[in-house]
């Protein structure tokens, strides 16, 4: 009998499950919408088919959105692990593709191809653009494109700290809100805290619009700016990048933003209860500080000893520090050519590009605390061979670490660099470069930005690649934001029998 019944509700759970991963698609798909009104009349008032094109997709999109919420509401809120994966998945390629119309339509003559990865540029936090005369663009179209990045930025944070822990994405289990203990707990109820990290990010946004009008930025450009540095995605209104505004010091506000925007969100809600110090303390906080503080270092030594072929209008000390945050952190603001800094400091970018800020950040790549739980495993398994009796257990944050979540992070490893070696080989067969190729697959699997080399490096666009190649490097953008496992689990054929 319980067994009949067990198989009576398995039914009724599983269209609750889809029920709301239909209503959670079209209330982000109608909210996104909604959102493209805003640059909509920023451009009505200098006309031109930028503004309708916003209204059009708009309408278009509040309506498909209203009709998605209305068929899934009803019954219980349940929410399957598939469900999860599914819903983690379809928003953002959803959100991707809707974000795209207003780009295509906007009279930029863009096609699809284009239009598509710049959206899915912006939505992933990237920043890589197909886009050049960025200054001259219409004012609506630069705004959408740091809405996105601003959207994505917290739509990051909210999924990394609510669905991917339940999952075991990647390790990310340590990072349960619903933890055991309740002294790391900054707040007693989930949904508290994914609010209270919502207000940090809207005062975070403000505090950096207002660093950024007093370095001397228009209004405009502030917002922009703010949106895309907070959230560390790196769309800039100008073709010069942060460099741009650097005269009155934005690219020393963008370096501050950038830091605070790479440690996890969390500790500036237990900072606001009485903790500051954790924003130094917690080790995977620290680490990043120290990460950030050696590449700087780093590049400062090595300027200081090669002056780079450019305007030495700014000490190296700067040049390498806001380039070297910016890489770091996957916000791919540019305040010069590092390009043409030599091999070895092409190198350091290279390397910075698959580090990555903290769990529960707006940063991207694959995280310090991976690196921290990878090097206690190595710690570990060594010191297992040399005394095999011995037992010397993985740890972080002083607690013993779950062999599942040891396999997780590896895991994630492995198929981080096997999706990067792929995807970095179908576009050498393409037609790319290998410098291109190379860094290519890097910056777009760690949602980076700029690459490195003529084409794609700080002072290129994408725009000259193959359109095969912008498809391939828009499946590697949503890939890496999705922490690689999401997706490749939705192409598993056994993920989808019941």
């Amino acid at each position: 009998m319980g067994r009949r019944r067990a198989t009576e509700r398995e039914p009724d759970a599983v269209t609750d499950s889809a029920r709301t991963v239909l209503f959670v698609l079209g209330v982000l798909l109608a909210t996104l919408s909604a959102a493209m009104f805003a640059p909509g009349l920023v451009d009505l008032q200098i006309g031109g088919a930028a503004a309708y094109a916003f209204f059009g997709a708009g309408v278009i999109g509040v309506v498909i959105g209203g009709v998605m919420a209305l068929l899934g509401s009803g019954g219980d809120k349940s929410l399957s692990p598939r469900g999860a994966i599914i819903l983690t998945g379809g928003s953002w390629a959803v959100l991707a593709a809707a974000a795209a119309v207003p780009l295509k339509l906007a009279g930029l003559g863009l096609s699809w191809t284009d239009a598509l990865f710049e959206a899915t540029s912006g939505i992933t936090t990237t920043g890589a653009t197909i886009l050049t005369g960025l200054q001259d663009m219409p004012p609506g179209i630069l705004l959408w494109r740091s809405i996105l990045q601003w959207i994505g930025g917290i739509g990051i944070i909210v999924t990394a700290m609510a669905i991917w822990p339940l999952l075991g994405i990647g390790g990310m289990q340590l990072f349960r809100l619903e933890s055991s203990d309740a002294s790391e707990k900054a707040m007693p109820r989930a949904g508290q805290i994914a609010g209270a990290v919502g207000l940090v990010y809207l005062a975070l946004t403000f505090l950096c619009m207002i660093a950024y009008l007093a370095a001397g930025m228009g209004a405009f450009d502030a917002i922009n700016h703010a949106m895309t540095t907070v959230a560390t995605g790196g769309f800039s209104t100008h073709d010069q990048s942060i460099g741009a505004f650097a005269a009155g010091g934005a690219d020393l506000v963008a370096l501050v933003f950038m830091v605070m925007a790479g440690l996890p969100f969390i500790l500036f809600v237990r900072a606001a209860g009485g903790r500051p110090d954790l924003l130094f303390t917690d080790p995977q906080a620290r680490m990043f500080l120290i990460v950030a503080g050696m590449a700087a270092l780093a590049l400062t030594l090595w300027l200081a000893a090669n002056p780079p072929p450019q305007d030495q209008t700014f000490g190296a000390w700067r040049l390498a520090s806001v380039n070297a945050v910016s890489i770091l952190t996957g916000t791919g603001y540019a305040s010069a050519d590092y390009g043409l800094w030599g091999g070895a400091a092409v190198a350091i970018f290279f390397l910075l590009m698959f580090i990555g800020g903290c769990a529960g950040s707006t940063t991207c790549s694959v995280k310090i605390f991976r690196y921290q739980i990878a090097a206690s495993a190595m710690s570990a398994y060594i010191a297992q061979y040399a005394r095999p009796h011995a037992v010397k257990p993985v740890r972080y944050r002083g607690q013993v670490v779950p062999d599942d979540t040891v396999r997780s992070v590896l895991g994630f490893f492995f198929l981080f660099f096997a999706t990067f070696a792929t995807s970095a080989a179908l576009l050498s067969l393409i037609g790319l470069d290998t410098v291109t190729a190379v860094s290519g697959a890097a910056t777009t699997l760690a949602n980076v930005g700029p690459g490195l080399g003529e084409v794609i490096g700080p002072a290129g666009t994408f725009q000259p690649l193959p359109d095969a190649a912008k498809w391939v490097m828009t499946a590697t953008m949503l890939i890496g934001r999705l922490e690689i496992m999401v997706v490749l689990v939705m192409l598993a054929p056994g993920f989808w029998r019941r």
